[in-house]
């Protein structure tokens, strides 16, 4: 199977950054772009768009709950209706920059504690698929939750992920946490492997399951990006 790998980028606040994005950008095949809410702004938007551009990849929308201090890593109590509008506002704002350009918007992953909360929520996923639908885009998420049952019962494209800089519970969930830590590349490097070439990830107490992906996520605010990302573009082959 063709696997991509993909980024989350442009994680960053005025002079501040705190993704490793210059060097990922020649070894990922598309970015999720942040878009304001958990972090970004609108100089560092149009700069992190026009490096995409620049390197010849897709770019997709990174929409995030509206926590700049907690970095989108807390989980908030929001409705649906809360839901769809902060996703809409989001990829507007990156689509006004994405046009200026003249690249299109490739899809829409949704952030740290978002990505979980639609992760269990039907419903609230399917907020995020009204917002998906409306751009004509596919969604980025795991593989037997409520990302692709949703998604796929309406018929937006969906692109299942794989993580390799975080560790899986036995229920196929991810350990999401709140400061990025550094992945040893060779661990990084196993996980690939075990899945591209059996289909299984271990989960962090030993045991293993299978696991469908499409496309490998790096995080760009580890400290070691970089190295994890070539480890994983040594297996996936050259884009």
């Amino acid at each position: 199977m063709t696997v991509t790998i993909n980024s989350d980028m442009g994680e960053s606040l005025g002079i501040h950054s705190f993704g490793n994005d210059p060097g990922l950008l020649p070894l990922i095949d598309s970015a999720n772009v942040a878009c304001g809410f958990h972090a970004g702004d609108p100089t560092n938007i149009r700069m992190t768009v026009e490096a995409a551009a620049e390197a010849g990849i897709t770019v997709g929308a990174h929409p995030g709950l509206p926590d700049i201090w907690g970095f989108g890593r807390r989980e908030m109590k929001l409705d649906a209706d809360e839901v769809r509008d902060i996703v809409r506002y989001q990829v507007g704002a990156l689509s006004g920059f994405l046009k200026a350009v003249g690249i299109p918007l490739n899809h829409i992953k949704p952030h740290g504690s978002l990505y979980g909360m639609v992760a269990r929520d039907a419903t609230l996923m399917e907020s995020v698929c009204d917002v998906a639908e409306t751009y004509g885009v596919g969604v980025y998420g795991m593989a037997g939750t409520p990302h692709e049952e949703v998604a796929r019962r309406r018929g937006i494209p969906f692109t299942a992920e794989l993580y390799v800089d975080l560790a899986y519970r036995a229920d196929g969930s991810l350990i999401i946490v709140r400061r990025p830590h550094a992945t040893p590349p060779e661990v990084a490097s196993e996980r690939a492997r075990l899945a591209l070439e059996e289909g299984l990830i271990k989960a962090d107490t030993g045991e293993t399951f299978p696991v469908t992906f499409d496309s490998i996520c790096v995080h760009s605010d580890t400290p070691n990006a970089v190295d994890v990302a070539e480890a994983v573009r040594a297996l996936v082959g050259t884009r």
